[in-house]
């Protein structure tokens, strides 16, 4: 899946303090953007999805961090539980999604994200075929929802941003592998 389908999916998760701590919507919402967007910063340069991919080690980071944020409840607090909690949930549906190659719609690798406690690679599911494919666009666009209509200000904007890079990204999608020399 795309990283904006994951920063999406972060919002969405953070979308119930709207009415439950309006005051710490935002925040929430930032950080699980943030967290959702986190692990596919190892693309291109380290090993992607196994570096900063931790489908099992996210959830006990996201636990103690929801744990300080009750104990001690703040914005950076909040932010940092849905920074976790995003961060995990990209980890483990990364699995549903297509495999690693440069042109994973050919299903010719089998690499869908890391186990670290198991070390090995977990298959993917490919209940979305690839990164850009149209129905990553189309779950882009309904996890959008939330933060184009709930939210106002940077969360709006970003959400807006987000989605139309994904516009951008599934119409090129097929053509990048040709781009790269290697």
């Amino acid at each position: 899946m795309m990283a904006t389908t994951h920063a999406a999916m972060g919002v969405l998760l953070a979308t119930p303090l709207l009415w439950v701590a309006p005051e710490y919507a935002v925040p929430a919402a930032l950080g699980a953007l943030a967290g959702g967007v986190f692990p596919d910063l190892d693309l291109g340069v380290l090993e992607h999805r196994k570096t900063l991919h931790y489908p099992e080690h996210y959830w006990p980071l996201a636990a103690a961090a929801f744990g300080a944020a009750v104990a001690a409840t703040a914005p950076l607090t909040v932010a940092a539980a849905f920074f976790f909690l995003s961060a995990a949930v990209h980890s483990v549906t990364d699995a549903l999604g297509g495999g690693l190659g440069k042109r994973p719609w050919i299903e010719d690798d089998h690499r869908g994200v890391y186990s670290h406690c198991r070390d090995r690679w977990v298959r993917p599911r490919r209940w979305i075929r690839y990164d850009g494919a149209p129905e990553d666009l189309a779950a882009a666009a309904v996890l959008s929802a939330p933060g184009l209509a709930l939210y106002g200000g940077l969360v709006r904007r970003l959400t807006l941003a987000m989605l139309a890079v994904s516009v951008v990204y599934t119409l090129a999608r097929k053509r990048l592998p040709d781009l790269d020399p290697t």
